[in-house]
């Protein structure tokens, strides 16, 4: 069980709180904005799902790939340290990016290497962020927290496809890019003014890096609980990961849409993410499992859905996805507070950084399938298949006695 720093109530811990949160969010939506601009450069550019595969690719195998050493550092060394670094050489490579538009030099590999390099710094971030939230709020909070932090996801899909189609429609790419070293720069400063409790935990001085690695790999590995969510989670990202790299290419090809109409998409998906967090965050739920499984399972067949409509359809389109994305915030927000109270915070680093290799090495899969796939299926059939595959895949969770056993233990 995690135990919050005695320093939460000793100090303004809500203050500490929601300065780093908002820093945060901010920080997020300017990566979101910039993740949108360059994945529409990319389809209109190419107008290929190959392309938009090995966007996909870039952005989530160097993460998978260096989530176990991001997790064992987010556990030994400071996380706020880490935190500041992480995003200012996420900042960095985006003004490389920057300048290569604006200079006219921009091919599609640089836009492929930026992404690289910044999921490299992800690997290193996330865990960081995901083990420091335990620490900022008392244990009570920490279900609400989640939602909050839902809420705030939603946010983020809300003004970034805006932001985005608003951006490349009044300014040139390069430009427009520029929003996510600002958002930047607005989240390194909060983690500047404000600690980070660190957990105290004894290591023997010749522990090296590898043995605390495996220690993070035994926890899950034991806990059959543990063991299934993970199994679930890594299953459901290798069956819908792609539709999200691959949902500009439905809007353009489908239902012969633009900027706006994604922007619309997914502008609404966030309003809806925000009610599905804020639900949980206002009601706490106690069978965090079962709002797990079937949060999860209802937003995968929904996302099928997305793609039913015939072309003049396109609102029944938008309909779909954005209750998909109220079902995957009623969802993960219980998900993610049910790791946070399991799992000691001494070890959430590498828990989370093992949850974070597990399906950042699905999403590649999937995407290299999918590209393959995507030359002789058309993107519209594609999701369908996607969605449904993964609703079945989150319903197994039904089934599992490790879970229905953890689900009973919660209620």
């Amino acid at each position: 069980m995690t135990e919050p720093d005695a320093s939460l109530t000793a100090e303004p811990w809500r203050l500490r709180y929601w300065s780093i949160f908002v820093g945060q969010a901010l920080s997020l939506i300017g990566s979101a904005v910039t993740q949108f601009v360059l994945l529409w450069w990319i389809a209109e550019t190419t107008g290929s799902v190959s392309a938009l595969a090995m966007a996909g690719v870039a952005a989530l195998m160097p993460q998978a790939l260096l989530a176990p050493l991001g997790g064992v550092l987010a556990d030994r060394y400071s996380r706020r340290l880490i935190m500041i670094l992480t995003d200012l050489v996420s900042a960095l490579c985006m003004v490389v990016l920057i300048s290569l538009f604006l200079s006219g030099a921009i091919e599609i590999w640089h836009a492929y290497v930026m992404m690289f390099v910044r999921s490299a710094m992800q690997a290193f971030q996330a865990p960081a962020a995901q083990a420091s939230a335990a620490m900022l709020v008392p244990a009570e909070f920490l279900p609400r927290a989640a939602g909050l932090n839902q809420a705030m996801m939603g946010v983020m899909t809300v003004a970034a496809a805006p932001l985005g189609a608003l951006a490349i429609g009044i300014m040139p790419i390069g430009w427009a890019l520029s929003i996510d070293v600002v958002t930047a720069v607005l989240g390194i400063v909060p983690l500047l003014l404000f600690a980070i409790p660190q957990p105290s935990r004894e290591r023997s001085a010749d522990q090296h890096m590898w043995s605390d690695f495996k220690e993070g790999v035994a926890l899950v590995w034991r806990d059959p609980g543990l063991l299934h969510i993970y199994a679930i989670l890594a299953g459901v990202v290798l069956m819908i990961m792609p539709s999200f790299t691959l949902a500009p290419l439905l809007v353009l090809e489908h239902f012969q849409g633009g900027p706006p109409h994604i922007a619309l998409m997914e502008g609404l998906t966030g309003l809806a993410m925000i009610l599905g967090g804020l639900i949980v965050a206002a009601m706490a739920p106690k069978r965090r499992v079962a709002w797990f499984i079937w949060g999860f399972a209802i937003s995968c067949f929904l996302l099928a859905a997305t793609a039913i409509p015939g072309p003049e359809q396109f609102w029944m389109a938008v309909a779909a996805w954005a209750l998909s994305g109220a079902a995957f915030a009623a969802g993960n927000a219980p998900l993610v507070a049910l790791l946070q109270t399991a799992i000691p915070n001494q070890l959430q680093g590498r828990a989370f950084s093992i949850l974070n290799m597990v399906m950042g090495l699905a999403a590649p899969v999937s995407l290299v399938a999918v590209s393959a796939l995507g030359e002789t299926v058309s993107v519209r059939w594609l999701f369908i298949f996607m969605g449904i595959a993964g609703g079945l895949v989150a319903l197994a969770g039904l089934i599992s006695k490790p879970l229905r056993r953890l689900d009973a233990a919660e209620a």
